[in-house]
């Protein structure tokens, strides 16, 4: 028995099973509640976005 690739193959097995750990603790973390946006929520939400966007930038040039 080959101890050195006996421990290689654990050490490999150690970093596969760190990432997949990882992996699920972000999904855990970055999970939402409820139905994911539509396109159509998407795109207001960024309208909405650019015109407050567009909103502060006035105000600033008005203050100048």
């Amino acid at each position: 028995m080959d101890l050195h690739k006996v421990l290689a193959e654990l050490r490999e097995e150690l970093a596969n099973l760190d990432a997949a750990i990882n992996s699920l603790e972000r999904l855990q973390r970055d999970s939402r509640r409820g139905r994911p946006k539509t396109v159509s929520q998407i795109s207001k939400a960024d309208q909405n976005a650019r015109e407050q966007d567009a909103e502060a930038d006035d105000l600033l040039e008005e203050g100048d």
